[in-house]
């Protein structure tokens, strides 16, 4: 078990935690991790194309059905989600998102963080929120931040889920994770995100990809993998293999 380990994922959008992390959620939470994922908007605008088809559609009742879908597909996958509600197309997060973000990580005091990658010239909501991820965890090492705050915090590495065109994001993968023991969970998350249904069996492709990819670089049996890329050096103590 986990012995009272966290972990944070920092998202734009509901569907991004799902089919990007939602196998390394799963796989924590099932070792004992605490998950935790804040969702910076519900995609309400730009990431709602099937909810937006339905009679009657208006943006509060896409907002609802979003966070529905995603405080589902959260619970489903072992974590809780807090919701920032900073709108999407464009994502404006304020001062106050700020503040609350630095008191997560000295709350959670993660031994990881999981979040998007740095760069994405199709969705800038996407960066917008790895530097917001990046940028409150260093603030939140900070002693003269808030210094009367009581807290344990070491800033924890980070690792970006694989965005949706990586060769188009200068996104180089350094680690593959294995998610065959969670990959049902995964895709049964992925079917309660009935507002992006066009994108499940994309994502089934790219997990069986990464798959392949992480059993031919290892000779590890692999079917469904999920790909991420480290922003500083990994340490180790002893052997390297």
């Amino acid at each position: 078990m986990a012995d009272g380990k966290t972990g944070l994922v920092i998202t734009a959008h509901p569907g991004d935690f799902v089919w990007r992390a939602g196998g390394a959620i799963a796989l924590h939470a099932k070792r004992g991790y605490k998950m935790k994922i804040v969702c910076l908007s519900f995609g309400e605008r730009g990431e709602s194309q099937f909810a937006w088809k339905e009679a009657g559609a208006t943006l509060e009742k896409v907002k609802a059905g979003r966070k529905d879908e995603a405080a589902r597909a959260a619970e489903l996958l072992g974590a809780e989600i807090e919701f920032f509600d900073a709108g999407d197309y464009p994502l404006r997060l304020t001062d106050k998102h700020f503040e609350r973000m630095v008191d997560i990580y000295r709350e959670l005091n993660p031994a990881f963080v999981l979040t998007h990658a740095l760069e994405d010239p199709y969705n800038f909501d996407h960066p917008n929120a790895a530097h917001f991820a990046q940028e409150t965890r260093v603030v939140a090492q900070a002693m003269g931040h808030k210094p009367d705050a009581k807290y344990k915090y070491t800033a924890p590495a980070v690792y970006l889920f694989e965005p949706h065109q990586p060769e188009q994001c200068n996104y180089k993968p350094d680690l593959i994770l294995k998610i065959d023991g969670v990959w049902e969970t995964k895709y049964k998350a992925f079917q309660i995100l009935a507002a992006q249904k066009h994108l499940w069996h994309y994502y089934e492709r790219v997990a069986l990809n990464r798959g392949i990819q992480g059993s031919r670089n290892t000779g590890i049996p692999m079917t469904y993998g999920e790909a991420y890329q480290t922003v500083f050096p990994r340490v180790v103590t002893d052997a390297l293999g």
